[in-house]
């Protein structure tokens, strides 16, 4: 039995090891397992089944927990770069083969461009033909290869334009991680194998997203209504609206939640607060849902400490 564990203690091992490494360079990172999902599972699991088996709905005007509570377990939302919550993470799931690099968080505001090569489409090619008819070119940057055969080009956004995760939107084959997203981190094993960081691009440092691409990963903005006035917080606020905006069933909550706590952290929350319940109002949610998703981002970025 002793040997048959070695190797997931190994496993895990390295994966806090590269871990930590990527924390030292101020990317917020998380443990996963070996599916590529996060190792810890919601706290609130058991909760909801305790509720119904009791008898008790859940409060449907309740805002999803994104990590409030205190407790692991809440996906992307547990994203660090303090070495002490890390190592606790990795304790609390000492199943976990890999790790996970949040996307869209100072102060790199990661982007990843996912080569896939399940598709039937060339990937690769289609991203040269986006280039030739975009007039852009992808600089040297860190690449990683991933056991299928695909590549995670890894890009910089500037802090005041926010990057929706998307899947094939761009081209058939291409996905890109943005914020609220996470890529698999290069050292990380996985059940298909292991994700490992192109000898040629292991010294460089993530490189700036070329503009005329950046262009084409924000949503275009809606048209706004006559007599409204534009939102608070200039680029920065008009960019979280338009992240709010984009959302879809089963996203609205998450990315009124993640616009909310950037507005706050960069001292625009209490201006944007409007701006950012019209928006949510207009994807589906009610006014209500949307005020508590903004007062819980309040709660939680009021207790984060400083980077």
């Amino acid at each position: 039995m002793a040997t048959t564990d070695r190797f997931p203690r190994q496993a895990t091992t390295l994966a806090l090891a590269h871990a930590l490494s990527a924390a030292e360079r101020g990317l917020a990172v998380i443990p996963l397992s070996r599916t590529k999902l996060p190792a810890l599972r919601s706290p609130h699991r058991d909760e909801h089944r305790d509720n119904l088996r009791d008898g008790h709905a859940d409060d449907p005007a309740a805002p999803p927990c994104h990590g409030e509570c205190g407790r692991p377990g809440h996906g992307v939302y547990d994203a660090t770069t303090d070495p002490v919550r890390i190592r606790a993470l990795f304790a609390a799931a000492p199943w976990a083969t890999g790790y996970g690099i949040a996307c869209g968080l100072p102060p790199h505001h990661l982007i990843g461009v996912d080569l896939d090569t399940k598709s039937d489409t060339d990937s690769s090619a289609a991203l040269r033909e986006l280039a030739l008819r975009h007039l852009f070119t992808i600089p040297p940057t860190v690449v990683v290869l991933t056991p299928s055969g695909g590549r995670h080009l890894w890009l910089t956004g500037p802090p005041d334009v926010v990057v929706p995760n998307s899947a094939g939107r761009l081209a058939p084959g291409i996905d890109i991680r943005g914020a609220g997203g996470y890529l698999v981190g290069p050292g990380s094993r996985t059940a298909h194998g292991v994700y490992a960081a192109d000898p040629g691009s292991a010294h460089l440092p993530p490189a700036p997203c070329p503009p005329s691409l950046l262009r084409l990963l924000v949503p275009p903005p809606r048209s706004a209504r006559p007599g409204r006035q534009p939102p608070a917080g200039g680029a920065h606020g008009r960019g979280l609206i338009q992240f709010v905006l984009a959302a879809h069933e089963g996203q609205r909550n998450t990315r009124l939640f993640w616009a909310a706590c950037r507005a706050h952290e960069n001292g625009i929350g209490t201006e944007l607060t409007e701006d950012l319940i019209t928006a949510a109002v207009h994807t589906g949610l009610t006014a209500r849902e949307a005020r508590g998703t903004i007062a819980s981002a309040a709660r939680m970025t009021a207790h984060r400490p400083a980077p």
